[in-house]
């Protein structure tokens, strides 16, 4: 039946008008109250853009440490600096001034709310190594540094994990031994 266009009942209907199979018991019942029939989209999907997507990119654009940001972070309440910068200079063009100035303000903005954070926080590091207590986390952390503290446990991991260790001995071994293989046939000569 993959020859024939349509769904069940069409397709039933069909057969059962030429004469192929005779009408099943449920072929009126279906008749009466059919399937819902869904719209069939033509296979592209839509890219879903935000109004404030060229700013995010612009911003990426001037500040490429930046990138390693999520810019979109669904787990965090507090939303990444692109969008924080794309809203603003949206909310400033809503307000009438140009696009220029408007992401001139939202950079400088953006700018001074990093050094400030910076400053605070390297007092806070000060107040801390001066009462002996460990410093408090960085409110505004490296992106590069929090991936490699992420990545952390699986690199010393490689040290200290004894399945880890048997299976890179292998591959010593592995190697060594096609190296001996190499050099007994003389191919490195």
């Amino acid at each position: 039946m993959s020859y024939m266009r349509g769904d069940l009942l069409t397709k039933m209907r069909k057969l059962v008008k030429g004469l192929a199979k005779p009408a099943p018991t449920w072929l009126k019942a279906m008749e009466e109250a059919p399937p819902v029939t869904f719209p069939r989209s033509d296979g592209k999907i839509k890219k879903i853009e935000m109004p404030e997507d060229v700013y995010v990119k612009r911003f990426f654009k001037k500040h490429p440490d930046s990138l390693y940001h999520d810019a979109i972070k669904i787990s965090g309440f507090d939303p990444p600096p692109a969008r924080v910068f794309a809203w603003r200079v949206l909310e400033l063009k809503e307000q009438g001034v140009s696009e220029e100035d408007a992401m001139a303000v939202a950079d400088m903005e953006y700018r001074t709310e990093k050094k400030a954070k910076k400053k605070a926080y390297k007092e806070l590091k000060e107040i801390a190594r001066s009462e002996g207590k460990r410093p408090p986390p960085n409110p505004y952390p490296s992106a590069i540094k929090e991936i490699q503290a992420e990545e952390k446990k699986y690199v010393m991991d490689r040290f200290f994990n004894p399945k880890v260790i048997e299976i890179a001995n292998k591959m010593k071994e592995e190697r060594d031994l096609l190296l001996q293989d190499r050099a007994a046939s003389g191919q490195w000569q």
